[in-house]
């Protein structure tokens, strides 16, 4: 019976020792974890803060989008008018060269041809 209770010990011994060994496992298990749950959550922060900035820029650069555009419309429009005021200056001067021109042939006295 002796040997019989000396084996027995021995596997109880190698038992508590290899629970030990497990415990201690898990142990370094949880801790490792907790580090990765904690850089979730921080990972998980600044995910939000970003979203949050990235809306923000979004709408920023939808404003300053359409501002553009409301710019290339106005610049457009000026160019086209101004095209139009040119052409009609144009046209303005053509007309009182001609009619100038008209005047002066009318004023000027007749030459001893003409009688």
């Amino acid at each position: 019976m002796t040997q019989q209770g000396a084996a027995l010990q021995t596997y109880n011994n190698e038992l508590v020792k290899c629970i030990e060994e497990l415990c201690s496992k898990r142990e370094e298990l949880n801790r490792l974890i907790q580090q990765e749950e904690a850089e979730k959550s921080r990972l998980q922060h600044d995910i939000r803060v970003l979203t949050e900035k990235l809306s923000r820029v979004n709408e920023s650069l939808a404003r300053r989008l359409a501002a553009r555009a409301d710019f290339d419309r106005t610049i457009a429009e000026t160019e086209a008018a101004y095209m139009k005021i040119l052409e009609s200056s144009q046209t303005l001067l053509s007309v009182l060269k001609k009619e100038t021109g008209n005047l002066t042939k009318a004023t000027e006295p007749r030459s001893n041809k003409d009688h």
